[in-house]
């Protein structure tokens, strides 16, 4: 999730210590049972980036039992690897999933991101990317994809489409999944780019589980970071209902909400503890598809003298403050 330009990482990053390890049998189909719809409360975390916590002791230390883990890109042509770099199975990201799967959790996989090469772009046929996110679908046994679209990938209207097809095929081939697509926002709702995603969505009979909006770095607001994350998720509403004739009740059940904690990459704001209570409160009052943030690297206390980053949130704040917030959303 996450649209970060300056606090995402850049790609090509050195695989973390924490991903060390090697090739580890899949866990078994059925073992990664979770209460809740898989994505419903799970916060992203990269594995490649950002001095990673264990998810494992993530999840003993908050209740957490998901996670959305980013992010899969091209490898410079239409097949998916972790960062565009490492391969898709065999390898440390692959040991984190059964880690949390044997802990009996499970894992969202986000394509995308701001940074690096995208497999909307890279995959010539709403068939070719679809056949994309099957071989990532087919790897871990998901129950649930996000499509994390920004940067040069939501700008296409072209790649827009693309992305709308491929997640209906992709609905079709693998009955039950989850789909989430995650997107920028204005003050008041979906921009341009977001809107023409959901109008595309609607038009080709989409049935998306969850539009998801990045309610930071809006170039400018007012108020505090809850509430106008409330108006932006409410302009969201607006913009679903309106496309594919639900109410209000139906549309609030088809959108999300996918934050930051603590200093984004504008001077002007600032995710505190208060404000993720507010967004909390809401995603329970109407009943959210999601509820999610970027990211648990960020979410511990700066050391004295260090600015926020990828690895610390900027803010005053107990360890793992925002994932155990998460964790309190049910649906």
């Amino acid at each position: 999730m996450a649209s970060t330009k300056l606090l995402r990482p850049l790609l090509a990053l050195a695989t973390s210590a924490a991903l060390a390890g090697g090739a580890v049998a899949l866990a078994p189909a059925g073992q990664a049972a979770t209460p809740d719809p898989v994505g419903l409360n799970a916060p992203y975390e990269y594995l490649g980036w950002g001095n990673p916590q264990s998810p494992t002791a993530v999840m003993s230390a908050t209740g957490v039992k998901q996670f959305t883990l980013a992010f899969m890109l091209s490898d410079g042509g239409c097949n998916p690897k972790w960062d565009g770099t490492r391969a898709l199975t065999g390898g440390g990201d692959q040991s984190a999933i059964n880690g949390i799967r044997a802990a009996g959790g499970d894992v969202v996989i986000s394509f995308g991101g701001w940074s690096g090469a995208k497999l909307g772009e890279k995959c010539g046929s709403a068939s070719a990317l679809a056949g994309a996110y099957q071989k990532v679908i087919d790897a871990y046994r998901l129950k649930a994809i996000d499509i994390d679209i920004e940067d040069t990938e939501v700008a296409s209207a072209t790649v827009r489409q693309r992305v709308i097809d491929a997640l209906k095929i992709a609905k079709t081939r693998n009955p039950g999944i989850k789909e989430y697509v995650t997107f920028g926002t204005t003050t008041s709702g979906p921009d341009a780019a977001g809107a023409d995603l959901i109008k595309k969505g609607a038009k080709a009979g989409l049935a998306l589980d969850g539009w998801t909006i990045m309610p930071f770095d809006f170039g400018g607001h007012s108020g505090s970071m809850g509430s106008v994350t409330v108006a932006a998720a409410d302009g969201l509403k607006n913009a679903v209902a309106s496309a594919y004739g639900y109410d209000a009740a139906t549309a609030y059940r088809h959108i999300g909400i996918s934050s930051m904690n603590g200093v984004t990459d504008e001077s002007d704001e600032k995710v505190s503890t208060g404000d993720f209570t507010t967004i909390l409160n809401y995603a329970k009052a109407h009943h959210l598809a999601r509820f999610t943030f970027w990211a648990v690297n960020r979410d511990r206390q700066c050391p004295a003298g260090t600015p926020a980053g990828d690895s610390c949130s900027g803010i005053s704040q107990a360890p793992y403050a925002f994932t155990k917030m998460v964790a309190q959303y049910h649906g």
